[in-house]
């Protein structure tokens, strides 16, 4: 389980959220929602330990994350707004490259057929610079199939991404739940009716005029 209590952030001096409570289980795709601006980003950063909380704790399976940050950096994936590859490496040698820099060794075989699952086969080996912006999109989420972790942390993963992909990431966040596994996901996206998500309003956690100081 990732659980979250009483989270605060502010930027710019402004609180952005206090008191944010949310629970995720094995089996659970939770969406983080809400307008532009609320924090929906700034959650996942501070769930994926890129930014420190003004208060509140995360824990994960029932242990406080800050008591062991690389068990907890070890069990997700993050997949930020920006694609993060390198752009003079082809596909197989960025899908390489990211998951030794995350401590896991893996094979040829392995991402040629993550890639081949995102719709990339025959794109293996060409510079990702050469690649539309969607097809960047789809190098990074492989990432999701290659290494293989119980947490998903997506932001926005549709974006870039067409109508047949749109279909395929619902399919794969549902295998994911269906398997045991847990997504956390910022996104626009309406999903399809009958796609098992739960929704977290972040601005629901933003003190009102006035009470800033509270």
């Amino acid at each position: 389980m990732l659980e979250a209590r009483q989270l605060a952030v502010s930027r710019d001096d402004r609180p952005l959220f206090r008191g944010l409570d949310f629970r995720l289980s094995p089996g659970q795709v939770l969406q983080v929602a809400g307008p532009n601006g609320v924090g929906k980003t700034t959650l996942l950063t501070i769930v994926a330990g890129l930014l420190a909380p003004e208060a509140g704790e995360i824990s994960w399976k029932g242990r406080a994350v800050a008591d062991d940050p690389a068990a907890f950096r070890a069990d997700f994936v993050w997949l930020g707004h920006q694609a993060g590859l390198k752009l003079m490496l082809s596909p197989r040698e960025n899908l390489a490259w990211l998951a030794q820099l995350h401590g896991q060794a893996v094979g040829t075989a392995e991402i040629e057929d993550a890639l081949a699952k995102v719709d990339l086969y025959g794109y293996e080996d060409v510079p990702v610079a050469r690649l539309s912006a969607g097809q960047k999109r789809r190098v990074g989420l492989a990432r999701l199939f290659v290494e293989r972790r119980p947490l998903w942390i997506l932001d926005e993963p549709f974006t870039a991404i067409d109508r047949q992909g749109v279909a395929e990431i619902e399919a794969w966040l549902r295998e994911q739940a269906e398997s045991g596994g847990m997504v956390l996901l910022t996104t626009h996206h309406e999903f399809a009716p009958g796609f098992p998500v739960q929704r977290l309003d972040v601005g629901a956690f933003r003190p009102a005029d006035g009470d800033e100081a509270s």
